[in-house]
């Protein structure tokens, strides 16, 4: 489909050559795009997965549980597009308030985006509507560390950034000068909460995500922002109860084609070719994801289950269980704290855990042990491990 042209290019002088910077139009695209007619069974298909994640969730006995995990893969997968490399072990070690064993810094980065992501959250479920106010809000928690307070934190950038390349003049991507950032996101917004539009929530949110990634509009964080904003839009939307659904693998796995489609969208304005990758992707993570929520499920209760069958030690230690459970790293003493058991029944169950192989000690220490909840960890870290970007 002929489209008018998706954006203004503004030259700005440079010491070296001048740059074209890329102002796009707000959304939605002109003329209208028309999901029943060009997207319908790809849509349809995405829909249907997605509903179906969604239904999972009324089946766990705790879905929360499940998104705590979901939530922390999440943030490692995005981070790692981004070249910051933690583990899930360590992320969950540093949030035991152990020291991670490798990448400190970026476990700590990593975990800010865990905690950006859950204020996203906790906002829109206490009611507050999704803005940019928010996503400030996010960036802030996101930036929180030495290495990113120097980028602006919480605040739309006052400088021009650009994509690729080592400088300016050899950027593949030129977005917005600052002076336009805030007319731009301010449209986005708008465009967001629009209801009249009759776009679908699954193509605004695909929409919203190229048009935030090529606003760009803070100094660092946009892709780790760019990408949680899909999972808050379907969240705030009502399609999703838990935040299960992250694209970061499947873009992660597609990456050329991810930023082909972007820069297309850009020059040529085919909405469509992006929107059919981008529909393909949720069905297919949505798929993964009820696997993963099942499997995870039917391994807590597997486990519960031979646990029960321990006679006399099957109390505690199904105490000890949950805890590993709701936080799947811990010692003796913060499970101690968290079951009301004593130190030595703690670890008493914790003996018992280990010989049935659902618990590991990670220290090698006879002094400050650390343990983590094996097999719940293996079914979150599938996809996980690997190189970066």
């Amino acid at each position: 489909m002929h489209r008018n042209p998706t954006g203004t290019y503004q030259t700005t002088p440079t010491p070296g050559d001048p740059v074209r910077a890329f102002i796009p139009h707000p959304l939605p695209p002109t003329p209208q795009i028309t999901p029943r007619e060009t997207l319908g069974h790809l849509l349809e298909q995405a829909a249907t997965a997605l509903g179906r994640l969604d239904a999972v969730t009324t089946l766990l006995p705790d879905p929360a549980l499940i998104a705590y995990g979901h939530i922390r893969k999440e943030a490692i997968l995005s981070s790692r597009i981004e070249g910051i490399q933690s583990s899930l072990t360590d992320l969950m070690l540093h949030e035991a308030g152990r020291p991670a064993t490798t990448n400190p810094t970026d476990t700590l980065e990593t975990s800010n985006l865990v905690t950006a992501l859950n204020h996203g959250l906790d906002r829109l479920r206490a009611g507050f509507s999704f803005s940019n106010r928010l996503l400030r809000e996010m960036h802030a928690l996101l930036l929180a560390s030495e290495r990113g307070s120097a980028r602006m934190p919480g605040e739309f950038r006052r400088s021009q950034n650009w994509i690729g390349g080592s400088r300016l003049g050899n950027a593949v991507f030129v977005p917005p000068p600052p002076s336009h950032v805030q007319q731009c996101m301010a449209d986005l917004e708008r465009f967001i909460h629009d209801p009249d539009d009759g776009l679908p929530v699954l193509v605004k949110a695909g929409l919203a995500h190229v048009q935030f990634e090529t606003i760009h509009p803070f100094l660092d964080g946009n892709g780790r922002l760019g990408r949680l904003l899909i999972t808050l839009m379907l969240c705030d939307a009502g399609l999703l109860r838990e935040p299960l659904l992250y694209l970061s693998l499947y873009f992660k796995h597609n990456r050329s084609t991810y930023y082909r489609l972007l820069n297309d969208t850009r020059r040529t304005g085919d909405w469509e070719a992006w929107l059919r990758f981008f529909l393909e992707g949720v069905r297919e993570v949505a798929e993964d994801a009820g696997v993963t929520a099942r499997t995870a499920s039917e391994t807590i209760g597997d486990d519960r289950s031979r646990i029960g069958r321990q006679g006399r030690r099957a109390g505690s230690a199904l105490k000890v269980h949950h805890a590993l459970v709701e936080r799947p790293v811990g010692n003796i003493g913060r499970l101690a704290s968290r079951t009301g058991l004593s130190a030595p029944t703690v670890g008493a169950a914790l003996r018992l855990l280990e010989s049935l192989g659902i618990v590991r000690e990670v220290t090698g220490r006879q002094r400050g042990r650390v343990f983590t909840y094996e097999r719940y960890l293996a079914v979150l870290r599938e996809g996980t491990e690997g190189p970066p970007g």
